[in-house]
């Protein structure tokens, strides 16, 4: 029993479980590992939730045809602030737009779907693609229920590819370093309404 202990630490202590020699000394002294063995997952499917329809030959010749959407966050005076965009790729036209003070706010994205969602009731004979990442508002059972109703076809990106989504990303980087310069944006008047003019 000493010996086995003794063999145990020593090997632990000069041999990497890597080393093949070490693993054969092992089994043959019956020297089994107490640490917790996991087993190998794969990587999910990146198209787990809704296939990523910009990957596709798109030919985009109309309005209302492949919107994205994503969240930008910055502060202005301290006070941080999430925006919520939908943008058309037909001209890259933001379409609706949404803003809170509060972290992690759904009710952006949300109210922005639903401005995007009164505009398409305009166009009923347009089929509608939006496509965002996989986070967990675009992703909720209360933001996807009401597309079907709505002629409104999904479409995300991979997991952990912000490229995939890269116009919307583009737009994003440019908002928040030209926030102050070209949007005016102070925080001397309510910056809801600094952000919509």
């Amino acid at each position: 029993m000493g010996g086995t202990l003794w063999s145990s630490v020593k090997i632990t202590a000069e041999s990497s479980i890597e080393n093949p020699y070490a693993h054969k000394c092992c089994k043959t002294l019956g020297v089994k590992s107490e640490a917790k063995h996991y087993k190998y997952k794969k990587p999910g499917n990146p198209f787990k939730i809704y296939p990523n329809l910009l990957m596709t030959e798109m030919q985009i010749d109309r309005p209302l045809q492949y919107v994205v959407s994503d969240m930008t966050a910055f502060y202005v005076k301290g006070i941080y602030y999430e925006l919520t965009l939908y943008m058309d790729l037909w001209n890259n036209e933001i379409l609706t737009h949404a803003l809170s003070s509060r972290r992690g706010d759904r009710i952006t994205y949300l109210s922005g779907l639903d401005e995007l969602i009164g505009l398409e009731k305009q166009y009923p004979q347009y089929e509608l693609v939006l496509h965002s990442d996989q986070g967990a508002v675009y992703a909720s059972k209360a933001f996807n229920e009401l597309l079907p109703m709505y002629s409104i076809t999904r479409s995300m990106s991979r997991a952990g590819t912000p490229t995939d989504n890269a116009v919307m990303e583009s737009i994003n980087g440019w908002i928040k370093a030209e926030i102050f310069m070209d949007f005016h944006v102070t925080g001397e008047s309510p910056v809801e309404q600094e952000v919509a003019a």
